[in-house]
């Protein structure tokens, strides 16, 4: 299955229906309006947060941008046969590159991911609603919390609110992670 433009279709596919512009959009998720603009283009792949308040803004679930089908429980995702959902791999920027561990469970309140980071210079903080809880794979990352900032190595493990501008980013080289995210709805 090919996850090529599935992003930026289905976030202009849920704005259209509602009667919104991306200018409107933006406003409501608080973004700007060049960004969502790149972001439905498939010219860039957001962050999570970005993700998050486009889905809260047009009144879906995060996973409503990732899923494609039915799943019954349990849902049981096997190593090797997860597949990339960011729009990295075809050239589009983007620091983050998302692995879903949920899909396929429409009805699920929580997003478990397995992320790949880059190295980010900007260190951009985000906030949204809800909770993460993220274990370090691999490598070195750094995590920003409000004024507070904390390097973890693998085995090492964070749990916060989002609500709390936060940063996850790489150091050193690439990290992975593993990270569980709840939005309420």
């Amino acid at each position: 299955m090919t996850t090529e433009g599935k992003l930026g279709a289905r976030i202009r596919k849920y704005r259209e229906q509602l009667g919104l512009t991306r200018e409107q959009l933006a406003v409501n998720a608080g973004l700007d309006a060049g960004f969502l603009e790149d972001i439905e283009c498939d010219l860039v792949y957001p962050p999570i947060g970005t993700i998050i308040k486009l889905s809260r803004a047009l009144g879906q679930r995060v996973g409503t941008f990732m899923d494609d089908q039915y799943r019954p429980d349990p849902v049981i995702t096997r190593r090797g046969a997860v597949e990339e959902e960011t729009a990295s791999h075809r050239g589009a920027k983007g620091h983050y590159h998302y692995y879903p561990l949920g899909k396929g469970k429409t009805d699920r309140h929580m997003e478990p991911l397995f992320i790949t980071i880059d190295e980010d210079e900007e260190k951009e903080m985000s906030s949204h609603e809800g909770e993460e809880f993220i274990i370090v794979v691999s490598g070195k990352v750094l995590v920003r919390y409000g004024k507070k900032e904390e390097v973890l190595e693998a085995g090492d493990s964070v749990y916060y609110n989002s609500v709390v501008p936060h940063f996850i980013g790489a150091v050193d080289g690439p990290a992975e992670i593993y990270a569980v995210l709840y939005v309420p709805m």
